[in-house]
């Protein structure tokens, strides 16, 4: 267990050495950097995310496969696609992720876009009512609703995004709205998000971050869901409030790339 003024030099010095460009290659961030078209981006990004869990060389190659299938030009593939050019995503897999889901994926994107010019509404705009959502917990609330509101949405897909309504950490669509949401002059993350402020992002946790994070004694809660997430979060606003997530950068790499404890 270290003190705070530790804990924060340690960090500090993490996200330093892994908040820069060198970091992209070799995670799963990669897949979106391909692309310059705003649209593209949100859609490789959602993808990557959604499937950033077990081995990152296995989730880079599988996001380069989809974005393959989809001919290297997601929002065209996704607006435009004949039936003919569905049958590009047959026989998909990704762990539990598999061509069910990923068709389905297109066609919310296609019904959304048709009518929005970004994915930032799916989040933070409620489409029926129009109100604005100001919360990273309202939102991923609200997106897992509307995610699966189209006619014949397959049960099996909403696994793949989850809510905190069910506990979860939400640690991928987390890490996506990091990425969207999160600027700075170090070039990993996009933000081109403007809904709400980096200082409301929740920290992506996963059992390497909420380990590193307890053997530093920064968690005391001992399960891992959505209250831990706020816990950890909690504590890094103590350390920068205006940018908590960026110790993502830290936490994940002791966690992950060097495997701290």
């Amino acid at each position: 267990m270290s003190t705070q003024q530790e804990i924060k030099k340690i960090l500090a010095q993490k996200v330093k050495q892994y908040n820069k460009i060198d970091f992209i290659e070799k995670d799963p961030i990669c897949i979106p950097h391909q692309f310059k078209k705003q649209q593209d981006i949100e859609i490789a990004a959602f993808f990557a995310a959604i499937f950033a869990w077990g081995n990152r060389t296995t989730i880079i190659h599988k996001g380069k496969e989809l974005m393959q299938r989809m001919n290297n030009a997601p929002y065209d593939f996704c607006l435009h696609h004949t039936p003919k050019d569905l049958k590009q995503i047959l026989g998909f897999v990704h762990r539990t992720f598999n061509d069910t889901d990923a068709l389905y994926c297109i066609e919310f994107f296609k019904q959304h876009y048709a009518k929005n010019t970004s994915l930032e509404t799916a989040f933070f705009l409620n489409q029926t009512t129009g109100e604005k959502i100001n919360s990273v917990q309202g939102a991923l609330t609200h997106f897992q609703s509307y995610f699966m509101s189209l006619e014949d949405a397959p049960r099996r897909t909403q696994k793949h995004v989850s809510s905190p309504v069910s506990g979860s950490t939400c640690k991928r669509l987390n890490m996506f709205l990091r990425w969207m949401i999160r600027k700075d002059n170090h070039g990993v993350d996009f933000g081109i998000w403007h809904s709400i402020q980096p200082s409301s992002l929740i920290i992506p946790i996963d059992v390497h971050v909420a380990r590193v994070s307890r053997t530093l004694g920064i968690l005391k809660r001992p399960q891992t869901d959505w209250q831990t997430a706020l816990e950890l979060t909690d504590y890094c606003r103590t350390l920068d409030p205006k940018d908590p997530a960026k110790y993502d950068f830290a936490l994940f790499s002791l966690g992950v790339i060097e495997k701290y404890i």
